[in-house]
């Protein structure tokens, strides 16, 4: 009896530490979550933004090559992206359940629906908010890995698992709370894929914080598109057909 006793003693004083430590790491989470809330603009004007529409430039080939860029959001999980280049457009649209897109470029201009793996990263865009906020409510875990260093900063990073498996690590700004690089990790057609995307020039729109500056591309690529925003309006109003796979013409 003695000897069982002592075992369970034993075992409990080895797990204590380690139950500290998840402690101390979830309440890491929890702050740093809240003050990325509050630094964003706060819970009540981020729930209040119901959408958002986003205009500007993307440029790709290191520059070399620019597009119109424009982008719908619209609660709960609706999207639209458009880039335009010599009168033809790019468009890939989410209206919540089912994507679609329009590929000019690759003598494709009718409407074709999307593939689940195609559609991952569209989804990921239809968040007004991105990743943090609400994670529970999306099904998502979020743990706390330390801090790293991003270009000379070393940010908090987070690990986000969404319900899908699919990963985020997302890099807050120490001082700021606001996120500076986020790291995509998903599988795409049987392949790894992460995607990084660097986060710059804040600006306040219905009282919420908006990155004007988008720099993505492959993890380690030296060449990556890079989208600067003009002109950001918060709560247009809008209904669902710009989202919606378009309903072929009656002849």
């Amino acid at each position: 009896m003695k000897s069982s006793l002592t075992i369970i003693i034993t075992a409990a004083a080895l797990l204590a530490p380690l139950a500290h430590a998840q402690e101390s790491k979830q309440m890491m989470v929890d702050q740093l979550i809240a003050k990325n809330t509050e630094a964003k603009g706060g819970a009540e004007a981020l729930h209040a933004l119901q959408s958002l529409k986003l205009t500007g430039k993307m440029l790709v080939n290191e520059g070399k090559m620019e597009f119109a860029f424009a982008q719908t959001k619209k609660r709960p999980s609706a999207v639209r992206n458009e880039y335009t280049l010599q009168g033809m457009t790019i468009v890939q649209a989410y209206d919540g359940t089912e994507g679609w897109k329009i590929s000019p470029f690759q003598g494709r201009k009718d409407p074709e629906k999307m593939s689940a793996d195609d559609l991952k990263s569209l989804i990921e865009d239809a968040e007004v908010d991105g990743p943090l906020i609400d994670w529970k409510e999306k099904g998502s875990t979020v743990d706390y890995l330390g801090t790293e260093d991003v270009d000379g900063t070393q940010a908090h990073k987070l690990k986000v698992t969404r319900k899908n498996g699919d990963v985020n690590y997302v890099y807050l700004d120490p001082e700021h709370f606001l996120e500076i690089r986020i790291l995509s990790q998903r599988l795409e057609h049987g392949a790894q894929v992460e995607i990084e995307t660097d986060l710059s020039d804040y600006e306040k729109i219905n009282g919420v914080f908006v990155p004007f500056s988008i720099e993505s591309g492959n993890k380690g690529a030296a060449d990556k598109q890079k989208i600067i925003l003009d002109k950001a309006e918060g709560n247009v109003p809008l209904d669902e057909t710009p989202f919606k796979f378009p309903t072929p013409a009656s002849k």
